[in-house]
Parts: structure tokens; C-alpha cells; sequence
């Protein structure tokens, strides 16, 4: 999406959203990942808000969102002083994420400094934090001279919002919700999370669209997956020590519409497992792939729909075609599984937790 695409907010709706931030409000906003649901990350209350409106669990913490001022003249932001407020302990590795990846899809855990809240941090000593390239949103913080909290702009567990159309269907009965258009998310996944809370080892939290090749091509800082930390070290950095981290639940990104994946070449399989044959089926397909032999099963009314086989496309729209797809009334969603590889590697780990939290019954296990 080009930036002149960009339904441009005015300075007075900006202006009139950052007086609704100071003064404990909500405001929904765009970044260039998903919508986010914001709060001033210093106010209690506000914070508190989030979590009733999003029907989210308390322990589940929240990503600071901080930007840098205009720079006039400045060759490199001093990341340094904006952090000073929010997180200690910032090491050279951290320093090169940050220049290298903000402001953009990444988002770097530290150990908090003593002033951050709890209830933003799920009562941890550690704090998230990015900042968000989308224009709109980098003028909202900044002028707001402060840190927002800003989870995606939906009910806990559901598919995420990537327009503002969805934050408003989402939230229907809040009628005081102030919503900054800022078009079609152009990541359309949630940012990649990296832990750098334990001082020697970069660890990969959450999968998005900055890879940890990309980020050692870039940096030279290795990125270790959660993994290869318990192979490497007995009873250091097992999985119990890491910080928990926004979408890190079994059932998250969720639709209403029961979603399931199928491997490659093994759509009828997965049709066959289905328990009602009398089913509308919304069959997922790449479009490298020719047409698929649904003639077999003359009682499942199956439909194709066509997605890109190129992980950046096909993860911009992915929340998009969920959201589609469960509004078109059909009894199941197949998806093919992604392909291997770690640049599929955010997609499959959205996909695979919206297949566990998929279902009318949902609510009852995303509390899990």
C-alpha cells in the first residue's frame, strides 16, 4: 500500500485523540502490523479499561508503544534516552536491533525500569516495547510525548483487526471509541517479539515478519528460538524462566467459523474428517496451485479461494480473508498448511493458533 493511499487524518483528529489519551480514554489507531487498541501506558485506569473492553486476562501484558521525535537534523535517534523511562539494562545488541529495525515490526523485550506499571507489565519484571512505523501512529505518540499501550483492536482471542471498518464491527456498542483511519494494515501479522530480558541471549518469542536471518544479516545479533535454549542449557532459560508475551496463547486469532489446515495434495482427507458431509466448505487455496478435485464429494458444497503463495502478500491479507470468510455463514474453513521455512513461520504460528481457538464455542477454552 502506497502512503498516498493513506486516508490522512487531520491534525484536529489527532490533536482531539491524544486529549482523549490524557484523559483516560481509549483510541484505537493503525500501525503497520494490526490495529491497535491504545491507552496511556502510565495511567491505571486507562489500562484497566483495556482489559474489560477487550474481554482480556490481566496477567496477559501489554507492548508499550514509543515514538521518536522528529529529526530535523539528527543523523540517529537517541533510543537510549527514550528508553531511560521504561527499561533498563540496554545492551550493545539491543542498540543494534534498534537502529537497525525501529521504527518498524519488531518488538524488543527488556527488564522494566521500577516505574513501569504492572498492569501492564501481567505483574512481570519485564516490559515490551516497539515503535510503529505507520504515520499516523508515530504522529499520535508523538504528540502525545509518552508511551501508549495498544493491544490488537479486538475482542481477546478473535482474528485481529486490519482496518479501521473492522475495529468499528468489532466494538459495535462502544459508541465513545475514538477509531484514526489509517487504511489497510500493509504487515497484517503482529510484530515479531524478542526477549533480551536475560542479558545474554536474543530469544524469539513470537514469530513475524522480521526473521531471525534477517536480523543476523542485518545486525550480526543471533536470535535463538525457545528450543535451542533448553537443548543448550540445562535448566537455564527453559521455557519457564521466558517472560509471557502478547499472542502467546494456544487459542488466539481466532474465528468463530470452525478453521482447519490441510497438508499439501490432502484437501479430501481433510474433508473426509469433517463430520457433517452436508457441509459449505470454504477451501483455502495458494495460487501456484491448479484447481482442486472437489467433484468427489457431491454432498460438500466447497468453494476455492484463491490466496497468494508469497508469505509477505499472503500475510498482509491473512487476517483480512479470516475475517471474510467467517462473516460468509460457511460450516469450515480449510486452510493449506504454510510452507516450511522461517519466513512462513509468523503466518503458520497465527494459523495454527486460530485452527486450536477456531469454533462457536471458543470463548470456553481461550482462556487457556
Amino acid at each position: 500500500m502506497s502512503a498516498d493511499s493513506t486516508p490522512l487524518q487531520s491534525s484536529a483528529v489527532i490533536n482531539e485523540a491524544v486529549q482523549t489519551l490524557r484523559d483516560g480514554g481509549l483510541v484505537a489507531f493503525p500501525t503497520e502490523t494490526v490495529y491497535g487498541l491504545g491507552a496511556d501506558a502510565k495511567n491505571p485506569e486507562a489500562i484497566k479499561k483495556i482489559f474489560t473492553t477487550k474481554g482480556r486476562p490481566s496477567n496477559h501484558p501489554l507492548i508499550v508503544h514509543l515514538a521518536a521525535p522528529d529529526k530535523f537534523d539528527q543523523a540517529q535517534i537517541d533510543w537510549v534516552a527514550l528508553l531511560a523511562p521504561w527499561a533498563r539494562d540496554l545492551s550493545e545488541e539491543a542498540l543494534r536491533l534498534i537502529n537497525a529495525f525501529w521504527p518498524g515490526p519488531l518488538t524488543l523485550v527488556f527488564k522494566k525500569d521500577k516505574n513501569v506499571l504492572n498492569e501492564l507489565t501481567g505483574g512481570q519484571d519485564t516490559v515490551a516495547i516497539r515503535a510503529p512505523a505507520h504515520p499516523i501512529a508515530q504522529e499520535l505518540l508523538r504528540k502525545f510525548k509518552g508511551g501508549v499501550v495498544a493491544p490488537s483492536a479486538n475482542r481477546f482471542g478473535k482474528v485481529s483487526p486490519t482496518s479501521a471498518a473492522d475495529v468499528r464491527s468489532e466494538f459495535e456498542g462502544m459508541l465513545d471509541l475514538m477509531v484514526l483511519d489509517g487504511g489497510d494494515c500493509e504487515v497484517g501479522i503482529e510484530s515479531t517479539i524478542i526477549d533480551l530480558s536475560s542479558g545474554d541471549k536474543a530469544v524469539l518469542l513470537r514469530p513475524g515478519a522480521i526473521t531471525p536471518s534477517e536480523i543476523f544479516a542485518r545486525t550480526g545479533v543471533k536470535v535463538y528460538q525457545v528450543g535451542e535454549l533448553q537443548d543448550n542449557l540445562e535448566g537455564h532459560g527453559a521455557k519457564e524462566d521466558l517472560p509471557r508475551v502478547s499472542g502467546s496463547l494456544k487459542a488466539h486469532y481466532a474465528p468463530t467459523t470452525p478453521l482447519r489446515l490441510y497438508a499439501s495434495g490432502r484437501v479430501l482427507d481433510a474433508l473426509s474428517e469433517y463430520p457433517d458431509t452436508k457441509s459449505q466448505v470454504a477451501v483455502v487455496v495458494w495460487d501456484s496451485e491448479s484447481s482442486l478435485v472437489l467433484e468427489d464429494h457431491p454432498s460438500i458444497d466447497a468453494e476455492e479461494i484463491i490466496v497468494s503463495s508469497d508469505p509477505n502478500t499472503f500475510a498482509s491479507r491473512l487476517y483480512r480473508t479470516l475475517r471474510d470468510l467467517d462473516q460468509q455463514g460457511w460450516d469450515l474453513i480449510l486452510f493449506p498448511e504454510p510452507p516450511a521455512g522461517e519466513n512462513w513461520d509468523g503466518v503458520r504460528d497465527r494459523l495454527q493458533r486460530a485452527c486450536f481457538g477456531s469454533g462457536p464455542s471458543s470463548s470456553s477454552h481461550a482462556s487457556n
